[in-house]
């Protein structure tokens, strides 16, 4: 059996110049079939862009797969990172905020769909036109991301179209149509449509961030009744906060008339004092004249007593030596008796005129009588002048 590879040799020996001409050597050739190799293998890897280094910027998370291991390694620092080529690789996945929008009536892309329609609970249907989700993937789980959806744009295609529309129907779903137009309870569907999507995405390593919604809107009989209803909300708000002005105002007039009414009673509460001390000193002055009176009063009554005993007893001197001369006179007419009481008769008589009519009135006269100038008739009575003359 023929060996090709020496025929080739041969055939190569003879088709080597020859002559002056000298073959190069072994080693020669085999470096620069080395270089040969290296070289398609570079222009390959050029061409499919595997060269062993890839720049991860600051927008940009990624993983690094290792085919033989299986390992997968998350990358969140940018710059320029090495891998082993067609042994490793380095995925970048976008990790910038997302949005997902629901607005109008066509379908334009994966993150630009259709307005979202919901059936309230009451019948009743709206909707919500404009509607933002804003996502990201999670740093952390960017390798979750490369396995569940692919690299490059993978995780924007169908993980929020899939999940977005039923959760928010259920969510706004929960009330009536008088409900959704009362923007407190409004709120409080995308913020329960939020969580049930963050616990649907999570596994999948994404994440809502923030989900807009403007106001739902009816037909035009119900927004009308709505406007209505709004505005009427409103002036009842306007109502309640004008009770509400006018009961700090009627505090701040409380206030206001209880602060001048305290002023007012410490202005009297000064005045009464003022005067009470007035009346105090007054009190006091008429108090030290009184006693200043009193002992004025006092002493001239002490000495008017001094006096008046002095007297009453000079009096009581006199009047006890009259007393006893009377008494004198006394005990002299007791013992004197009877005389001394014609004594005083005669010496009365001896004071009257008499006039003597020459003719008896009566034969027996028991009485004499008599007149003197002033008209006044005397009567001397018998039983005077019986037995004792």
């Amino acid at each position: 059996m023929k060996n090709p590879f020496r025929r080739e040799d041969r055939s190569l020996a003879r088709s080597w110049p020859t002559g002056s001409a000298k073959r190069p050597p072994l080693p020669v050739l085999v470096a620069a079939v080395i270089f040969g190799i290296v070289l398609i293998f570079a222009i390959s890897m050029a061409a499919t862009g595997n060269l062993g280094m890839t720049k991860v910027t600051a927008e940009q998370v990624a993983v690094k797969v290792n085919y033989i291991t299986g390992a997968e390694e998350v990358i969140t620092t940018p710059g320029f990172k090495l891998y082993i080529p067609f042994v490793q690789e380095v995925f970048t996945l976008d990790r910038t905020t997302q949005d997902f929008l629901m607005q109008g009536a066509e379908y334009h892309d994966a993150s630009h769909v259709p307005l979202l329609t919901v059936r309230a609970v009451d019948g009743s249907n709206f909707r919500i036109d404009d509607l933002r989700i804003q996502y990201e993937l999670i740093p952390g789980e960017a390798g979750t991301v490369l396995d569940d959806s692919g690299p490059q744009n993978g995780f924007k295609e169908e993980w929020i179209k899939a999940h977005a529309r039923s959760i928010l129907r259920d969510e706004f779903g929960r009330y009536s149509a008088v409900d959704v137009a009362d923007p407190t309870v409004y709120k409080q569907a995308p913020a329960a449509a939020k969580d049930r999507l963050n616990e649907a995405l999570g596994p999948h390593g994404l994440k809502i961030v923030l989900i807009k919604t403007p106001n739902p809107k009816f037909d035009d009989k119900y927004e009308q009744a709505i406007d209505r209803r709004k505005e009427a909300d409103q002036e009842v708000e306007r109502l309640i906060a004008k009770v509400d002005q006018l009961d700090q105002e009627k505090e701040q007039r409380v206030a206001a008339v209880e602060r001048q009414g305290q002023v007012r009673m410490k202005v009297l509460q000064g005045e009464l004092i003022r005067q009470l001390r007035e009346a105090e000193r007054a009190f006091e002055e008429v108090r030290l004249a009184a006693d200043a009176y009193a002992t004025e009063r006092t002493a001239d009554g002490e000495a008017l007593q001094s006096q008046l005993v002095a007297t009453a007893r000079g009096l009581e001197a006199k009047y006890r030596k009259e007393a006893e001369g009377i008494a004198s006179k006394t005990k002299a007419l007791a013992e004197r008796g009877q005389v001394v009481v014609r004594e005083a008769l005669v010496k009365k008589l001896a004071q009257i005129s008499f006039t003597l009519v020459p003719y008896s009135r009566d034969s027996e006269p028991k009485r004499l009588e008599h007149s003197g100038s002033s008209g006044v008739s005397q009567l001397v009575d018998e039983a005077n002048t019986r037995g004792d003359l």
